[in-house]
């Protein structure tokens, strides 16, 4: 007699437990409903706070005007020679403030990516962000740093306020891929330590324009 059952007989016992679903043992869950209260604080210094408190970093800008001279400031600062975007809107917008430091060269050469997101959350810090939004399922984890463009308009409090918003805007067709971005990428996988930068950008900046 065989000591562990073979894959057939694994594959036989999972079909047969599909076929006889067992009963939930805690509907009174499914009725729960986690709300939280939206504070009297302004949302930017919400997400400001939780954002910065998670390694993030944050610039708010009164105009673009000034988004574009603050991103080109920290660019000649960082030293980046490769800043990849191809949002032709933020490029147009960036270009015609005299812009010139983007590069043709492939993401994976980049220094830096540039993108925009759907929504803010103030609560948790996060960054939602899309297929169709945000250029694409790679740009803003594959470049070492990533730069998200928002406006005040799009912060919301909670994740529940930003999914509803998303039901709204897209229907039934929703973003292939929707993801909440909070800070760069850690992980205290190995012996606890936090590292950061392992599985996505090791910098993550969001420049908030006020409008």
């Amino acid at each position: 007699m065989d000591v562990f059952p073979s894959r057939e007989s694994i594959l036989k016992n999972i079909r047969k437990a599909l076929t006889q679903p067992s009963a939930i043992p805690f509907k009174e869950l499914e009725k729960l409903e986690h709300s939280f209260v939206q504070p009297a604080e302004d949302l930017a210094i919400i997400f400001a706070e939780k954002f910065t408190s998670l390694l993030g970093k944050f610039s708010l800008c009164e105009n673009e005007e000034e988004l574009v001279t603050k991103i080109s400031d920290l660019v000649v600062a960082k030293q980046w020679n490769e800043v990849y975007c191809n949002d032709e809107n933020i490029r147009t917008a960036f270009n015609s403030f005299g812009f010139n430091q983007f590069s043709d060269k492939d993401l994976s050469q980049s220094d830096v990516s540039i993108t925009r997101c759907e929504l803010l959350v103030a609560r948790t810090g996060s960054m939602v962000l899309s297929s169709k939004v945000s250029s694409g399922r790679t740009t803003s984890v594959y470049a070492p740093v990533h730069i998200c463009i928002a406006k005040a308009s799009q912060l919301v409090y909670d994740i529940k306020d930003a999914i509803e918003l998303l039901k709204k805007k897209y229907g039934e067709n929703l973003p292939s891929q929707i993801s909440f971005a909070t800070g760069p990428s850690r992980t205290a996988d190995i012996e606890k330590t936090l590292v950061v930068g392992v599985h996505g950008p090791k910098e993550v900046y969001c420049f908030l324009i006020d409008a």
